[in-house]
């Protein structure tokens, strides 16, 4: 049922206007404008500064990127759609490397990231006609910056962008910044995307590629994405207040020796979504610094295609602590994936502290620690967890505080946060 939905709701997309996108590094040379109806359509890239307000509807036509030394500021309120396009017409909004994106919502009115298929209007939280399991309609919202990552020579290519548009490079090289600064993200709303650019390559609701610490990334809602929900490619930014809800893939996703903190964040699992987390290391020179995840609160699925716990892989380096899950599958578990992952949990340079598992709703499968945690090297380094580490609980003491996710969710809007 769900594809047929799709297939639908994207003819209904393409019905609202399709701007194609050519695969070059020219901008786009067709002017911005209003369409009178109270939709100003973007499709040129953004390379000087400019203001985005709530009395109009952002329709992106394209791939926009805000580029070096120019800032985007979107007010409170605003909603942008994106339209319909697969490949290298996928739209997205991206922040290039020395670009700014200035978007501070408010719980009150909060900025929403959505499709042209979404007949939301300003003032709503809710979608009036899609459902909140509706993914790949746009592409999604993508920051890129100048500090470090662990690619061999400090900077890549991001996914979902085509090779050829060099845009898409982030991470600083030799002259990286580890506080380089891409602006502010407060209480945005992210919808329906993940559009697929090619086998394999599809845009994250949000990525961040080399983000530094300079940028402020709170209060952030990111739902139905076809791909990860958020995805952090090396980079040092700290992000607060995370809910993902309904991801295709994993709900949150660090890559390259990510160095920085997700705090107070909630998952909550939907039909296909993967793994809860997919937690990698750097694929280049190592910073021992390692990355943290905590105070979350993650709900499977019982239908979910994948439906697991976290893996832990590549040589990763992550403190994980105070995380509650709860409603995952008899199968899911906690895998520990290759050598260096190993040797770094031995060593103590991988920590997990206060780990709390629910499994109350099971008559069989996993419902031990032992059970839970698989070493599939064979190792024999999950044999000794103690209580510290991880549990079994019936009543949570730990977990994300769900309040700050109140009133300016569609999670919220929907009952979601009920469990939590």
């Amino acid at each position: 049922m769900k594809k047929i939905n799709l297939l639908a709701l994207l003819f209904l997309a393409l019905a609202f206007g399709f701007t194609a996108c050519d695969d070059t590094d020219v901008d786009p040379e067709v002017d911005n404008g209003d369409n009178n109806d109270g939709v100003t359509v973007v499709t040129e890239n953004i390379s000087e500064d400019v203001t985005w307000n709530s009395e109009t509807v952002y329709q992106l036509g394209g791939r926009i990127f805000v580029l070096e030394g120019a800032t985007l500021t979107i007010e409170p309120g605003t909603i942008i759609k994106g339209e319909a396009g697969t490949g290298t017409n996928a739209t997205a909004l991206v922040v290039a490397r020395g670009g700014k994106l200035m978007a501070e919502g408010t719980a009150d009115a909060p900025i929403i990231f959505t499709t042209v298929a979404d007949e939301i209007e300003p003032g709503m939280i809710a979608s009036p006609n899609l459902d909140p399991d509706i993914d790949g309609l746009w592409g999604g919202l993508i920051v890129l910056g100048n500090a470090p990552i662990s690619t061999p020579d400090g900077v890549a290519q991001i996914e979902g962008i085509p090779p050829s548009d060099t845009n898409g490079l982030y991470g600083g090289g030799n002259s990286a910044d580890p506080a380089d600064n891409s602006g502010v993200l407060k209480y945005i709303s992210i919808r329906h995307g993940g559009a697929n650019i090619g086998e394999g390559n599809e845009i994250n609701g949000l990525t961040l590629g080399g983000v530094g610490t300079g940028t402020v990334i709170e209060n952030i809602e990111i739902i139905a994405n076809q791909d990860d929900g958020i995805e952090p490619f090396g980079g040092t930014v700290n992000v607060t207040n995370l809910l993902v809800w309904n991801s295709y893939d994993d709900s949150f996703d660090c890559d390259q020796d990510y160095l920085g903190t997700i705090d107070n964040f909630i998952g909550i699992l939907g039909t296909d979504s993967d793994h809860a987390m997919e937690l990698d290391g750097p694929e280049g020179a190592k910073d021992e610094g390692g990355y943290t995840l905590r105070n979350g609160s993650i709900k499977g699925y019982l239908e979910a295609t994948g439906g697991e716990y976290f893996d832990l892989r590549d040589g990763v380096s992550v403190t994980i602590e105070n995380v509650y899950f709860f409603n995952f599958k008899s199968d899911s578990d906690v895998e520990l994936d290759d050598e260096g992952s190993v040797a770094n949990y031995i060593s103590g340079a991988t920590v997990l502290n206060n780990l709390q598992f629910n499994v109350s709703h099971l008559e069989e499968g996993n419902r031990t620690i032992a059970d839970i945690f698989n070493d599939t090297t064979g190792s024999g380094a999950f044999d000794n967890i103690t209580e510290g580490e991880a549990s079994i609980v019936t009543t949570p003491t730990t977990g994300a505080d769900k309040s700050a996710f109140a009133g300016w969710t569609w999670a919220d809007a929907n009952g979601e946060l009920a469990d939590f």
